[in-house]
């Protein structure tokens, strides 16, 4: 009788599992294992923040119970990855590990642990993208370093078939299953966004319906409204894997404009993690260097952090992102040149901040999504800026989105309250709202000069 491992890291879901289903359809026994791995665990920012380690225990009491209903169950250990699984292989007899691919520096050095302290195969499958890194090329052979082309050569290529759940799972006997970690025992003092969504893969798939069944439609038109919020929500189940890019790929009508352009954020969530994949180090330094001599200036940092810059459409988004561990896409651009134009901070500050809250914090989307809008990295436009007053007032031309968010302004009407600073004398003085922490203007200046631009 064969005995078949599936190593679970970020694909924590029972639909569209291709390593999953390999171990099922291979193996005589299959041992679903997810393994606490304490070098995750124990940093409480870049890995495993609070919204993530909450998204985390609903995921594993989902899994837990799929896994029960298909006759099997989830095994819960925790320690070193490599020495864990080692354990569990002798103890069940395994032949074979599966596990599904993932593109980071620390996904790929845990792998080449886990290999060498096997003695059998470790065999990766994809599931994490839509198509994995390597198989969209240049004609060089290379990644693609520019968005358009890679988006043409990743719709023509054809995608692997959405697969369904394991008709069963059937554990060796005598397997010690573990427990599943209490919510506590994951956030380990530390505390979610009060407003935070639900996690786990019955939530993915309830959204992924909401989502895909009607309010796609409006996506291309209504994505960048701030105040209506128009955007799937889907990028936290994406991140830990329960639900399946590709079958969100595949349910997506594509004659649907709104279908089309979501199914186009899917592409650019690939395209980061090939690129990423070609250099692990670009989670950290830049894709091309412009010779940037970033200030360090604590204070601004942590009014930009805190959402008290003084900027409203800033304030609003960095206290959202503090408030439901999430911000909206078009946000998170204007902050993120804001920090790195007018406040002219690094933007690995930027990063590390919105991985210490974020609960979809993906390091290839995050990190290079960071440098496109600082413009050290796969961008054409390293210059560009999001003016931030613009912006707000053309994506939160109501200003409801400032409103929520920042309780301070909520008596200011329309798009006044996106430059509070010329309110009448009168009025300001009764706002309990700081002024900008920069001169708009003159902050750009000395951007441009930083950067050599006349």
């Amino acid at each position: 009788m064969s005995t078949a491992i599936v190593w679970l890291t970020r694909d924590l879901r029972v639909h569209d599992h291709p390593a999953l289903r390999a171990g099922t359809d291979e193996a005589d026994h299959v041992v679903p294992v997810f393994v606490m791995d304490e070098a995750i665990l124990a940093d409480t920012d870049a890995y495993a923040n609070a919204n993530k380690r909450a998204h985390l225990h609903a995921a594993l009491t989902d899994l837990t119970s799929a896994m029960r209903d298909l006759g099997g169950a989830l095994v819960k250990r925790e320690g070193k990855v490599p020495q864990v699984l080692a354990q569990l292989v002798e103890e069940v007899g395994a032949d074979v590990v599966h596990t599904t691919a993932d593109v980071s520096g620390y996904a790929s050095r845990r792998l080449e642990a886990v290999r060498d302290a096997l003695d059998v195969e470790v065999v990766t499958h994809p599931g994490h993208l839509v198509h994995h890194p390597g198989t969209i090329t240049t004609t060089s052979g290379g990644a693609y370093r520019v968005y358009t082309p890679y988006r043409r050569a990743w719709a023509a290529k054809e995608r692997r078939d959405v697969l369904g759940p394991p008709d069963a799972i059937s554990l060796p006997s005598g397997v010690e299953v573990g427990r599943t970690p209490s919510r506590d025992d994951l956030l380990r003092g530390t505390s979610p966004s009060p407003d935070l969504r639900p996690g786990g893969e019955q939530a993915a798939r309830a959204d992924a319906a909401r989502w895909l069944d009607g309010a796609v439609d409006g996506y291309d038109d209504q994505r960048d409204d701030l105040a209506d919020d128009a955007t799937s929500r889907l990028s936290a189940h994406l991140h830990l894997g329960t639900i399946s890019a590709n079958e969100l790929a595949d349910r997506a009508d594509q004659r649907n404009p709104g279908a089309d352009a979501f199914v186009r954020q899917l592409a650019w969530r690939d395209f980061h993690h090939q690129v990423l994949a070609e250099d692990t180090d670009r989670a950290h330094t830049d894709v091309r260097d412009q010779g940037d001599d970033w200030d360090h200036d604590e204070d601004l940092l942590e009014a930009w952090r805190t959402g008290h810059t003084g900027v409203p459409v800033v304030d609003a988004a960095m206290r959202q992102l503090l408030d439901e561990g999430f911000m909206h896409n078009r946000a998170r651009m204007v902050v993120a040149s804001f920090l790195t134009r007018e406040l002219y901070q690094d933007w690995r500050e930027g990063a590390a901040h919105f991985m210490a809250w974020l609960a979809d914090g993906d390091v290839a989307n995050n990190q290079l999504n960071w440098q496109w809008v600082a413009g050290t990295g796969t961008v054409s436009r390293p210059n560009r800026r999001f003016n931030p007053v613009t912006q707000g007032e053309r994506h939160d031309p109501s200003g409801d989105y400032v409103r929520r968010y920042v309780p301070e302004l909520r008596d200011v009407e329309g798009k006044a309250v996106h430059r509070p600073w010329d309110l009448d004398d009168d009025v300001r003085a009764d706002l309990d709202y700081p002024d900008p922490v920069v001169d708009l203007d003159t902050a750009l200046d000395r951007f441009r000069a930083a950067r050599g631009i006349d």
